[in-house]
Protein backbone atom coordinates (compact mmCIF):
# COMPACT_ATOMS: atom_id res chain seq x y z
CA UNK A 1 0.00 0.00 0.00
CA UNK A 2 2.93 1.95 0.68
CA UNK A 3 3.36 2.41 -3.40
CA UNK A 4 0.17 3.33 -3.78
CA UNK A 5 0.09 5.74 -1.23
CA UNK A 6 2.83 7.49 -2.64
CA UNK A 7 1.68 7.30 -6.20
CA UNK A 8 -1.77 9.12 -4.84
CA UNK A 9 -0.01 11.86 -3.55
CA UNK A 10 1.46 12.86 -6.83
CA UNK A 11 -1.82 12.94 -7.95
CA UNK A 12 -3.58 14.36 -5.46
CA UNK A 13 -0.59 17.77 -5.28
CA UNK A 14 -1.65 17.67 -9.23
CA UNK A 15 -4.72 17.55 -9.08
CA UNK A 16 -4.89 20.38 -6.17
CA UNK A 17 -2.29 22.54 -7.68
CA UNK A 18 -4.83 22.28 -11.28
CA UNK A 19 -7.35 24.12 -9.12
CA UNK A 20 -5.38 27.12 -9.77
CA UNK A 21 -6.07 27.11 -13.22
CA UNK A 22 -10.02 26.84 -12.98
CA UNK A 23 -11.07 30.28 -12.49
CA UNK A 24 -9.21 31.40 -16.24
CA UNK A 25 -9.79 27.39 -17.77
CA UNK A 26 -13.64 27.84 -16.77
CA UNK A 27 -13.82 31.59 -17.89
CA UNK A 28 -15.03 32.57 -14.78
CA UNK A 29 -14.78 36.47 -14.98
CA UNK A 30 -17.06 35.99 -17.84
CA UNK A 31 -19.62 33.44 -16.74
CA UNK A 32 -19.76 34.36 -12.87
CA UNK A 33 -19.87 38.18 -13.59
CA UNK A 34 -23.89 38.38 -13.15
CA UNK A 35 -23.93 37.18 -9.88
CA UNK A 36 -23.38 38.82 -6.47
CA UNK A 37 -19.78 39.06 -5.09
CA UNK A 38 -20.65 36.98 -2.39
CA UNK A 39 -21.53 34.26 -4.26
CA UNK A 40 -18.22 34.76 -7.03
CA UNK A 41 -16.41 34.96 -4.30
CA UNK A 42 -17.30 32.09 -2.58
CA UNK A 43 -16.36 30.34 -5.74
CA UNK A 44 -12.96 31.37 -5.83
CA UNK A 45 -12.33 31.25 -2.01
CA UNK A 46 -14.00 27.60 -2.39
CA UNK A 47 -12.08 26.33 -4.86
CA UNK A 48 -8.77 27.40 -3.29
CA UNK A 49 -9.35 25.99 -0.01
CA UNK A 50 -10.65 22.54 -1.68
CA UNK A 51 -7.43 22.71 -3.96
CA UNK A 52 -5.00 23.79 -0.72
CA UNK A 53 -6.82 20.19 1.12
CA UNK A 54 -6.63 18.02 -1.83
CA UNK A 55 -2.82 19.22 -2.18
CA UNK A 56 -2.02 18.41 1.53
CA UNK A 57 -3.86 15.55 1.79
CA UNK A 58 -1.42 14.47 -1.22
CA UNK A 59 1.80 15.43 0.61
CA UNK A 60 0.50 13.66 3.38
CA UNK A 61 -0.04 10.64 1.67
CA UNK A 62 3.23 10.72 -0.32
CA UNK A 63 5.49 11.55 2.83
CA UNK A 64 3.47 10.06 5.58
CA UNK A 65 2.85 6.98 3.56
CA UNK A 66 4.39 4.59 6.41
CA UNK A 67 2.04 6.19 9.24
CA UNK A 68 -1.06 5.86 7.37
CA UNK A 69 -0.68 2.22 6.28
CA UNK A 70 0.77 1.56 9.63
CA UNK A 71 -0.94 3.53 12.66
CA UNK A 72 -3.87 3.42 14.11
CA UNK A 73 -4.10 6.71 13.67
CA UNK A 74 -2.85 7.15 9.83
CA UNK A 75 -5.47 4.12 9.30
CA UNK A 76 -8.44 6.39 10.92
CA UNK A 77 -6.94 9.48 8.98
CA UNK A 78 -7.05 6.91 5.78
CA UNK A 79 -11.28 5.70 6.62
CA UNK A 80 -11.80 9.48 6.65
CA UNK A 81 -10.79 10.40 3.13
CA UNK A 82 -11.79 6.79 1.86
CA UNK A 83 -15.07 8.28 2.76
CA UNK A 84 -14.10 11.75 0.91
CA UNK A 85 -12.92 10.89 -2.49
CA UNK A 86 -15.89 7.68 -2.08
CA UNK A 87 -18.22 10.49 -1.76
CA UNK A 88 -16.64 12.25 -4.69
CA UNK A 89 -16.69 9.24 -7.09
CA UNK A 90 -20.81 8.89 -5.94
CA UNK A 91 -21.25 12.20 -7.19
CA UNK A 92 -19.20 11.83 -10.69
CA UNK A 93 -22.13 9.86 -11.51
CA UNK A 94 -24.89 11.41 -9.76
CA UNK A 95 -24.54 15.03 -9.14
CA UNK A 96 -23.14 16.20 -12.52
CA UNK A 97 -25.86 16.04 -15.22
CA UNK A 98 -25.16 13.13 -18.19
CA UNK A 99 -25.70 16.14 -20.81
CA UNK A 100 -22.56 17.49 -19.75
CA UNK A 101 -20.80 14.57 -21.39
CA UNK A 102 -22.53 12.03 -22.76
CA UNK A 103 -22.05 12.63 -26.76
CA UNK A 104 -19.54 14.81 -26.08
CA UNK A 105 -15.88 12.55 -27.59
CA UNK A 106 -13.42 15.01 -24.88
CA UNK A 107 -15.75 15.51 -22.57
CA UNK A 108 -16.76 11.65 -21.73
CA UNK A 109 -13.26 10.73 -21.87
CA UNK A 110 -12.47 13.20 -19.20
CA UNK A 111 -15.55 12.02 -16.83
CA UNK A 112 -14.30 8.26 -17.73
CA UNK A 113 -10.91 9.19 -16.76
CA UNK A 114 -11.78 11.17 -13.59
CA UNK A 115 -14.20 8.15 -12.32
CA UNK A 116 -11.35 5.93 -12.85
CA UNK A 117 -9.12 8.04 -10.66
CA UNK A 118 -11.27 8.70 -7.64
CA UNK A 119 -12.32 5.05 -7.70
CA UNK A 120 -8.13 4.36 -7.77
CA UNK A 121 -8.05 7.16 -4.98
CA UNK A 122 -10.60 5.79 -2.98
CA UNK A 123 -9.80 2.02 -3.14
CA UNK A 124 -6.09 2.85 -2.13
CA UNK A 125 -7.61 5.16 0.96
CA UNK A 126 -10.03 1.97 1.82
CA UNK A 127 -7.36 -0.83 1.78
CA UNK A 128 -5.05 1.15 3.88
CA UNK A 129 -7.38 1.57 6.80
CA UNK A 130 -8.80 -2.24 5.84
CA UNK A 131 -4.98 -3.53 5.94
CA UNK A 132 -4.27 -2.35 9.26
CA UNK A 133 -7.02 -4.08 10.79
CA UNK A 134 -9.60 -1.12 11.81
CA UNK A 135 -12.61 -2.64 9.87
CA UNK A 136 -14.97 -4.35 12.42
CA UNK A 137 -15.36 -6.84 9.74
CA UNK A 138 -11.22 -7.20 9.38
CA UNK A 139 -9.92 -8.16 12.77
CA UNK A 140 -7.05 -9.66 11.24
CA UNK A 141 -4.19 -7.30 13.40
Amino acid sequence: MILHLKITGILLVGLGLFHLIFPKHFKWKEELKDISQLNRQMMYIHTLFIGLMVVLIGLLSFFCAEELAGTHLGSTVSFGIFIFWFVRLFVQFFGYSPALWKGKTFETIIHILFAFLWAYVSTVYFYTWWDYGNCPVNNSK
